[in-house]
């Protein structure tokens, strides 16, 4: 199985962001190689989605990344913080990135595993 190493999918994942005009920044860096990456999507109209590793693998044969929603909804900047602290108990190598973007999901082509 093919998986890029999280600071490059990151940064990847950043340019894109970038070339399609959006704000991306990471709030906290995790391990190069294997880190879990946390996507933040900003609605910029004060609610944010979490988007977080599955339980399980959290990639398929290909390489490609899997994500949830950590919430059924979108929430408030504490609750995403919270969500965020907490897993710090547990993991300290992670990733936080955070996307600006008025439609969430639909622009990022991120494919978030139900």
């Amino acid at each position: 199985m093919i998986r890029i190493k999280s600071r490059l999918w990151v940064e990847a994942l950043l340019r894109r962001c970038q070339g399609e005009g959006k704000f991306g920044a990471v709030f906290k860096s995790g391990a190069d190689e294997a880190g879990a990456i946390y996507v933040v999507i900003n609605h910029l109209d004060g609610t944010y989605e979490l988007l977080c590793p599955p339980p399980g693998p959290a990639s398929n044969e290909a390489g490609e990344r899997w994500f949830q929603n950590a919430f059924p909804k979108p929430v408030s900047t504490a609750e995403v913080s919270a969500y965020v602290e907490r897993q710090k108990r547990f993991d300290q190598d992670f990733w936080v990135v955070e996307i600006e973007t008025r439609s969430g999901l639909a622009d990022l082509m991120l494919s978030p595993k139900e």
